[in-house]
């Protein structure tokens, strides 16, 4: 039987306001060992904000990580999945769209977060993503 996205997932994904700071972000994703913070407001999924982003779209463009908002550079249009499709389901939806973490919601409400990780480890725990997966993260 296929595994369903929420069996798979990552629950309770670390979110925060629109009006967060750069450096707020960065120091949540440094104490979770994350690289993506989910943006919601009123309980409700505004925008996904990767290592990346912050690297691209604000360290690369110079701007103020104190005075930045993650509102400010965040992806708005993002891909999600609901918990109750099968695993496969997000598979296709990472290669379609090129992203390696996909948000798990209910109606418009993050529950969790999908990587290319946690599926790699769903299909083969052998595999050397699905080991690089399972490692502590760098600090």
């Amino acid at each position: 039987m296929a595994q369903k996205v929420n069996e798979v997932m990552t629950p309770v994904p670390v979110a925060v306001s629109p009006d967060t700071s750069l450096v707020e972000i960065g120091v949540l994703m440094r104490q979770h060992g994350i690289g993506d913070v989910l943006v919601v407001h009123e309980g409700r999924l505004r925008g996904l904000v990767t290592d990346r982003d912050i690297v691209v779209r604000a360290v690369a463009a110079h701007r103020d990580m104190s005075g930045t908002t993650v509102a400010d550079i965040c992806s708005t249009n993002m891909i999600t999945v609901a918990p109750d499709e099968d695993a496969e389901a997000a598979v296709r939806l990472m290669r379609r769209h090129a992203v390696r973490r996909v948000p798990v919601v209910d109606g418009d409400r993050p529950i969790g977060m999908v990587s290319i990780g946690d599926l790699a480890v769903q299909r083969d725990e052998r595999s050397a993503l699905a080991d690089i997966s399972a490692e502590p993260p760098n600090t």
